[in-house]
């Protein structure tokens, strides 16, 4: 830690920005080019949301016309194979391109600045996370507009119905390479989230100091790494079988279906704490703020993450009961389902302990925070019986299970990230989105959501089976299935009424200072929304909520600044290469997906092969001249107001990078 006994008086250097670095004429920051070459995470964390909120909105209208379709008994709104397509659609979009990239663009735009950060470990490296994600989102959905459209195998994709025997047209294709693209923006952007957080922390903030929300980031960062590999494998494996013969999955070549179920939960289940930590995170920033008290068991909530990242790899087969396991193997992983519960049990008697005799203020974050709690309760509750392999037997393939993961998804999950959104959404743009609406909103969407899925329960015990087109009158379904219906429409409009809050928000919403809830963490230090270089000093942290010491604490706990050095604050240049490089891998992916069309084999695959060919090589281009590019940068240096009272910078010192 500096001191004044260590360092000179600081030298302000002149407020016009000098730029080093290959760039003789840099990039402009603003207007379209800015946002297609930026490299700074707060932009990429606001494309990222942009991004997830579109595909949201075709999710939830994929839902809608699933849920028209089974309003009433022996209805032909749709017919089955389309009813086939969205379902699976439906699921692949709201878990890949909408929770899934709705957490990433808060641990873009949050984290840094929650660890005093002025931009993450690597900053190319995230911009190419924010095209390949791009990219990968319209390769998926791009399937619709060919011959046969968009795959109709479920978002599990079982084997063998994923095999051209029984999926002949290309959207299967479509589906294994949009995967793939999306498994490369999920890593790169891990790795970056990982190196940042152990890196890049302010003086003083040590690992048991970190907001929890960081902490959350950095174990889902870790699970995505140990979980993506399980997936690619079995896609890779299934492209194969798909373009080239082999025979994986096949039974006739010596194959097996069963491997894909074993590769794809081993992924699959550590994917659902993959969108649940996230909301986890968030909820434990959004408690202590609007209860008015130190979040409640800090290390226990810490440790229970941890372990919930553990042991979610060692429950994927129970989404495999049903498959003959044996009597070991059904036990074995019976118990460690139960077992995970005692971890997320912990963290909601600590959210509930943080609560209690708490000063509670109900904003809009805070009660979509605790209709959180209490939807994904109930989702864990129903959890806890699908771990008894004879209730699992009766339960397994009913809507009981749709709504057991949609209460952890919808209820958990999204509404989570709808409080983070009302929550940071004045720190992203400065302006302040309207209680009264946002609390119209969740009401809307709390009644729609229960009213949506809650008789799906009933539906399960009495029978109703999953990913059915239509059913019979008389079956005792007719009164549930109407019902789901209106609520999801209901829940529809919520959403609706959430995007256009923010629309409004954004061109016409009440301005608002740096800190408008008196928040905890350091992200709140900074201006709303943050200069480019987010602090123009460096944090040093005393304690674990520091802007709250910094309030209401003793001075031996409130936090110290040291100003930049004589060189100013060095940033990253802006960069077309992560651009240029996920346009070759989508042009690569187009490629292999027509290579394994059936009219192109035989002499006109070669079409496919040069399209992949050419995709290929501007992806080797974009390497050597992302390589070629070098470090660059430039030096900013910020007003010397921006800092006063701060220490002088060593004289080693060349900012904080």
């Amino acid at each position: 830690m500096a001191t004044t006994a260590d360092v000179e008086n600081v030298t302000h250097a002149p407020a016009e920005p000098a730029r080093t670095g290959l760039w003789k004429r840099p990039l402009k920051n603003t207007g379209l080019v800015g946002w297609l070459t930026t490299v700074d995470h707060k932009k990429i964390g606001i494309l990222y949301a942009v991004g997830a909120l579109f595909f949201l909105l075709l999710g939830g209208v994929e839902a809608l016309i699933i849920r028209a379709q089974l309003m009433f008994p022996e209805q032909e709104v749709i017919s089955a194979r389309t009813y086939n397509q969205l379902f699976t659609m439906h699921g692949t979009t709201m878990i890949f391109l909408a929770v899934m990239p709705l957490s990433a663009a808060f641990f873009n735009y949050i984290m840094p600045l929650q660890i005093g950060a002025r931009d993450v470990a690597f900053p190319r490296m995230n911009s190419l996370g924010l095209w390949c994600f791009i990219f990968g989102g319209i390769i998926l959905n791009l399937s619709w507009f060919f011959p046969g459209g968009a795959p109709d195998v479920g978002w599990f994709a079982y084997a063998p119905l994923t095999d051209r025997q029984y999926s002949p047209d290309i959207g299967v294709d479509f589906w294994i390479m949009g995967l793939q693209i999306l498994g490369i923006a999920s890593l790169v952007g891990s790795f970056n989230f990982i190196t940042t957080i152990i890196n890049m922390r302010a003086p003083g903030l040590s690992m048991m100091r970190l907001p929890l929300f960081t902490w959350m980031t950095l174990i889902t960062s870790f699970l995505v790494i140990l979980a993506f590999p399980a997936i690619t494998i079995a896609l890779i494996q299934l492209m194969f079988d798909r373009h080239f013969g082999t025979f994986f999955f096949n039974v006739e070549g010596g194959g097996k279906p069963i491997l894909w179920q074993h590769l794809f939960w081993i992924f699959g289940h550590p994917e659902v704490y993959i969108l649940i930590l996230p909301a986890m995170g968030i909820i434990s920033e959004i408690l202590p703020v609007f209860s008015r008290k130190p979040l409640f068991g800090y290390p226990l909530i810490v440790f229970s993450g941890a372990v919930i990242g553990f042991l979610g790899f060692a429950v994927w087969s129970h989404h495999m009961f049903t498959t003959g396991l044996g009597v070991i193997a059904t036990t074995a992983f019976a118990f460690l389902t139960m077992l995970i519960a005692i971890p997320t049990g912990v963290k909601i008697f600590n959210w509930i302990g943080t609560m209690w005799g708490g000063r509670i203020r109900f904003t809009t974050p805070m009660l979509f925070s605790v209709g959180f709690i209490w939807m994904f309760m109930m989702g864990g509750f129903t959890g806890i019986m699908h771990s008894s392999p004879p209730v699992d037997a009766q339960q397994q393939d009913t809507y009981f299970v749709v709504a057991h993961f949609h209460y952890v998804l919808i209820g958990g999950s999204l509404f989570a990230l709808f409080a983070g959104i009302y929550f940071w959404f004045p720190k992203v743009t400065g302006k302040m989105m309207s209680e009264f609406v946002g609390k119209i909103v969740f009401y809307v969407m709390f009644i729609g959501f229960n009213l949506a899925f809650f008789p799906m329960h009933i539906l399960g015990m009495t029978g109703m089976p999953r990913r059915t087109h239509t059913y019979k009158s008389g079956m005792g379904w007719e009164q549930s299935n109407f019902w789901s219906t209106i609520g999801a429409m209901i829940l529809g409009l919520g959403v609706a009424l959430f995007v256009i809050q923010i629309i409004y928000t954004c061109f016409r919403g009440r301005r608002t200072n740096g800190d408008p809830w008196d928040a905890r963490t350091l992200e709140w230090v900074t201006d709303s929304p943050p200069k480019e270089y987010n602090f123009a000093y460096t944090p040093v942290v005393h304690a674990r909520d520091q802007l709250w010491e910094n309030k209401h604490g003793p001075d031996s706990r409130k936090m110290e600044r040291i100003a930049p050095g004589p060189h100013g604050i060095h940033m990253p240049d802006q960069s077309w290469w992560p651009l240029i490089l996920a346009i070759g891998l989508f042009i690569a992916c187009l490629g292999m997906v027509f290579h394994g069309e059936p009219a192109w084999w035989g002499e006109e695959a070669r079409y496919g092969l040069g399209i992949t060919i050419c995709g290929l090589l501007i992806t080797l281009g974009s390497i050597y001249g992302w390589a070629l590019e070098g470090p660059g940068g430039f030096h900013l240096h910020p007003d010397p107001k921006e800092y006063d009272g701060a220490l002088p910078a060593p004289e080693s010192s060349h900012g904080h990078h």
